[in-house]
């Protein structure tokens, strides 16, 4: 009979890596519970896909939403754990010839997992520190189990283990399994219910003293399946760096406006939704969006106007970069002159669709700002407003090749048919939606094969800042056809047929779906 150093015997592989893959298990899901149920404790698979996510090269986030749209945060979830438990199958393995190496490179990682949750700004030391530790004592001594457990059976090696004592090892394991899965699905319930319960607490907030004019007759061209003209809140797309939602405290949480301005200030939540709210319906997108693509939204914002919180502060006149930080330390950045301009209003949003942010849409507070793509502009979880020079400072996304300056672009799409839908003979409805804000939509046009393009008829605009409707009623003939829309902005320029990926300031070209009547 084989034996280690230690006069332990020597288990084969594959039995020293389940008990690893276990051991690592239990000691994630027990770590991911623990910081679920201590107050202000890092998660550590959050904790570790934040710093995997402040390490993605140039291209990294526009290849992630095309693999994966917005279930980028649940794949990215899994895979860390996954590699996670993979390198505790490792460790198993060491352990069969070196436990004490085994027991340090658990340590070593519980060293990392502390290290990469005091990143968290949100995180308290002290229970970060307790899950960090926990994690690696749950796996150090799950893994001694396991292996004492393999090894009982007549001190041999598992391949040669009766029956009973090869089943109740892979039992034990499973049963491991089974409890560290179960620990880590409440332990993220309780991440999600804790920061979730942040919007709920403030109940109704005060009546805009601005409201939105009601919406136009004919706002609607209620053809069926076509996107409605405001979003609901359950449906509105959400593309950002947060892999749990930042649930910021209202008892210390403080908008301040710093930088280059003359009388820096600072608002408590109470303070900021005293001040006179505002109403306006924006249509926002994420330049991540393809040609056709659904990461863009209407809704009825409602916020403080932005020119009043900076004409408080009194902004410098060398001040020409307004760079907005969330609580998790996210930033963008847009031109200053943007927000100031007379034809349009920039809000620093508590509400959306008549209820107050969601967590997920950046509760307590969050920049709108009309025609600019998110990135540079739709900070969510704000927290401070900062002045500066766009020469002194590079928003998150700008080293990593995206565009300083991003005006959203004309875009129009085609909602029904669906590409590959197979419709009757005769006249089909083609119909979709259209933006270009803040400049709006002038026309849209429709075109059928390689024949001339056509009018649409268009919905009665909200405004330049929202997304309109469109509908072509077109005489189908029998078989395969090709339909492509652009639109036509309120400037008059055209929408361009020239391809070209989001990357570095949005996707052109023209949406193209591809039918069969029948």
């Amino acid at each position: 009979m084989t034996t280690t150093n230690d006069d332990h015997p020597k288990l084969n592989r594959r039995t020293a890596a389940i008990a690893g893959l276990a051991a690592g298990a239990l000691g994630l899901g027990g770590a991911e519970l623990l910081a679920g149920v201590l107050p202000g404790a890092a998660s550590p698979i959050v904790a570790v896909g934040d710093f995997v996510i402040s390490l993605q090269p140039p291209g990294a986030k526009q290849f992630v939403v095309d693999l994966v749209g917005e279930a980028d945060k649940l794949v990215l979830n899994l895979l860390i754990a996954a590699v996670a438990i993979g390198l505790a199958g490792g460790i198993g393995i060491l352990a069969r010839t070196r436990p004490g190496l085994a027991r340090a490179a658990i340590g070593v990682g519980a060293i990392f997992v502390l290290g990469v949750g005091l990143r968290d700004r949100l995180a308290e030391p002290i229970t970060t520190f307790v899950v960090a530790v926990a994690a690696a004592g749950i796996a150090a001594v799950t893994l001694d189990r396991l292996l004492a457990l393999a090894r009982a059976p007549g001190e041999a090696p598992m391949a040669e283990m009766p029956n009973w004592g090869r089943r109740r090892f892979l039992g034990t394991s499973i049963a491991v399994v089974g409890v560290a899965a179960a620990s880590g699905v409440a332990g993220r319930a309780l991440l999600d219910r804790g920061r979730l319960a942040a919007s709920p607490q403030v109940g109704a907030l005060p009546e805009p003293s601005t409201t939105a004019p009601p919406l136009p007759s004919g706002v609607s061209l209620e053809v069926p399946d076509l996107s409605p003209i405001v979003t609901p809140n359950r449906d509105f797309y959400r593309i950002d760096t947060a892999l749990l939602v930042p649930r910021p405290d209202l008892d210390t949480w403080r908008l301040s406006l710093t930088g280059m301005v003359d009388r820096p200030f600072e608002l408590t939540y109470d303070e900021l939704v005293a001040m006179p709210l505002q109403e306006q319906y924006v249509t926002i997108a994420c330049v991540s969006n393809e040609v056709g693509g659904g990461l863009v939204g209407n809704a009825l914002w409602t916020g403080v106007r932005l020119k009043t919180l900076l004409e408080r502060a009194g902004v410098q006149p060398s001040a020409t970069q307004i760079v907005g930080r969330a609580v998790d330390g996210f930033t963008v950045g847009f031109p200053t002159a943007w927000a100031l301009a007379d034809d349009r209003e920039a809000l620093v949003a508590v509400a959306m669709n008549g209820e107050p942010l969601p967590a997920n849409h950046g509760f307590p507070a969050r920049l709108i700002v009309p025609g600019l793509y998110g990135y540079v502009s739709a900070t969510k979880w704000l927290a401070e407003i900062e002045l500066t020079t766009l020469e002194a400072f590079d928003a998150y996304w700008v080293p990593l090749g995206w565009a300083k300056e991003a005006p959203i672009l004309t875009q129009s799409r085609i909602d029904v048919p669906r590409r590959g839908a197979r419709v009757p003979a005769g006249t089909v409805a083609v119909a979709g939606v259209a933006w270009a804000p803040d400049r709006g939509i002038s026309a849209v046009e429709v075109q059928v094969d390689e024949d001339g393009w056509r009018p649409a008829d268009l919905s009665a605009p909200i405004s330049d800042a929202t997304w309109v409707q469109w509908l072509y009623r077109w005489p189908a003939s029998p078989g395969d056809h090709l339909l492509r829309v652009r639109a036509i902005d309120g400037n008059g320029d055209v929408q361009t047929d020239m391809k070209s990926r989001p990357a570095p300031d949005g996707a052109r070209g023209h949406h193209t779906v591809e039918v069969t009547v029948t």
